[in-house]
């Protein structure tokens, strides 16, 4: 299986450089910075791998357009991707998405199918097997983790002495992404994956050293939507390779670290995009200057306002 290389990251960073934001590192505290993927025009940072992908799809299959199946953000960035680039798009989401989501994704002009939690890449592969389309899956795919991966390559250049940095988990397309650019420019920089508590499949396969299957409904218990997807053999690659450790924290935690961003920062994190600064505040890491990437935005209002209040 082959991994994605630093050279495929500075590829996809010159494809999408006309589509994507170079999002800043802001200070939270004295040892610690977050990467606010939130300011993408898509509200988070899924439109680095869609864009990427997209624009390496052969001219004469552009018109059949693009297939994609998501749990919300990277329904958005094909949408987006595929408005920005001339593409029809058809997007693939569970019924437990956030209808914040499902809006903005029609919004961009794509059709929306919502099935259940556990029939979205069915319905997908059925769409593109009808429409002789071409499938953009959220993380399972070299180019998607390769835009991720543009994240690390801006980590290094504007914090060149980071020690550690922390990534939110759910299929490890941006953990994958993020680790392979961050490990082949700074070995020595500890890259630890972070995803829920209710959802730590991830965590469970790396001490074990082999892939841990959760049901779907035991994952789509957590508060953090963005992270109830699962990694794929070629994520999982990535995962062993590059990063250094996994580690899960409580939903408690969660949205602790959503009202500590926003009164830090003054950035609105979702609750997904939370959890690698709920690490950062629970759990014992590596001394030296810290990064947070704070994967996405697209919170509802009402969830926001509770958690705040």
């Amino acid at each position: 299986m082959r991994l994605v290389t630093l050279e495929d990251v500075h590829a996809a960073a010159a494809a999408i450089a006309p589509h994507v934001v170079h999002t800043p590192l802001l200070s939270f505290d004295s040892g610690l910075w977050i990467k606010p993927e939130s300011l993408q025009p898509v509200g988070a940072f899924k439109l680095r791998g869609a864009v990427n992908a997209l624009s390496r799809i052969p001219s004469e299959d552009r018109a059949r357009g693009v297939v994609a199946y998501s749990s919300g953000n990277h329904a958005q960035a094909v949408a987006y991707a595929a408005k920005t680039l001339g593409m029809p798009a058809a997007i693939v989401v569970p019924e437990n998405t956030p209808q914040l989501k499902i809006d903005a994704t029609r919004a961009h002009g794509a059709e929306v199918f919502v099935v259940g939690i556990t029939e979205r890449e069915s319905r997908a592969y059925e769409l593109v097997e009808e429409r002789k389309a071409t499938l953009i899956p959220p993380f399972d795919h070299p180019d998607v983790i390769a835009g991720q991966g543009t994240i690390g390559l801006e980590i290094c250049a504007d914090l060149p002495d980071v020690a550690t940095v922390l990534v939110p988990v759910s299929g490890g397309g941006l953990v994958s992404g993020v680790a392979a650019a961050v490990k082949s420019l700074r070995p020595n920089v500890r890259v630890i994956g972070v995803e829920p508590e209710l959802a730590g499949d991830t965590t469970a396969s790396f001490a074990a050293g082999e892939l841990v299957r959760w049901d779907a409904h035991d994952r789509a218990r957590t508060v953090a939507d963005g992270l109830r997807a699962e990694p794929s053999e070629l994520t999982w690659a990535h995962i062993r390779q590059y990063v250094d450790d996994v580690v899960t924290v409580s939903e408690d935690e969660i949205r602790e670290a959503v009202r500590q961003i926003a009164r830090r920062t003054r950035i609105v994190s979702e609750t997904s995009g939370a959890v690698a600064v709920a690490a950062y505040l629970n759990r014992e890491l590596p001394a030296g200057p810290a990064v947070a990437v704070v994967s996405g935005g697209n919170i509802e209002p009402e969830q926001l306002a509770s958690i705040l209040g």
